[in-house]
Parts: C-alpha cells; structure tokens; sequence
C-alpha cells in the first residue's frame, strides 16, 4: 500500500467555518475522484499528546495500492483538479499544507481490536 497524508494548517478562527465547508464539500469530493484511489480518511484534529497542542489542523489519508497506481494517479485530470483547489484553499485562508508520502512496510506490525 502506498499512501500520500496531507497536514494542513489551521486558518483564523473566524475562517474556520467557511474552510470547513469548502473542504468538505468541495476539496474532499475532488480528492476522493483521483483515479485508482483505494481509500480516503479525513480527520479534524482537536487535541495533542498529553494536553498539548495539536501539531496539525487536518489530516489527509489517501491509499492507493502502490506508488505505481499513485503516480498514474497523478498524472490524470482529477488530480489536477484537486491540486487546483488545494491551491484556492491555501490562497483563501492563509493555511499551509505539507505532503508525506510512503508505503506500508511488509512485516511492520499491525494492530487491531
């Protein structure tokens, strides 16, 4: 599996409310038509370890089944798109989003309940 997670910042307060909306309801449908996608998980996140503050404002999960499929992937008009509004959202609301990208590691543990 590989995977691409993007960290946004968090916009003013008084911002939060129009970027959620659009994020959800523009910027997330974007990212959840790229081709060969296998999974999104989008997460708001309110808290830190231990009572600190969180490092990130959101966090974006996108899986594809290999760097392979995530390359295709980008290379398609979907993706575009996406980027495109990526853009709209940072140029909107003064937030910054930072990439990681990587794939599981056969033979790392997984743990589930």
């Amino acid at each position: 599996m590989y995977k691409l997670f993007a960290y946004w910042t968090a916009p003013k307060p008084e911002d939060r409310e129009a970027f959620e909306e659009y994020y959800v309801n523009e910027h997330v449908p974007r990212a959840a038509a790229v081709p060969h996608l296998e999974s999104i998980v989008t997460t708001l996140t309110s808290d830190g370890l231990e009572g600190g503050e969180a490092a990130t404002y959101r966090v974006a999960e996108m899986s594809f089944a290999d760097r392979a499929a995530y390359e295709a992937s980008a290379k398609s008009p979907e993706w575009a798109a996406m980027r495109e509004c990526a853009g709209d959202i940072i140029a909107e609301y003064g937030v910054v989003m930072t990439v990681a990208l990587g794939e599981t590691v056969e033979g790392t543990p997984t743990y589930r309940e």
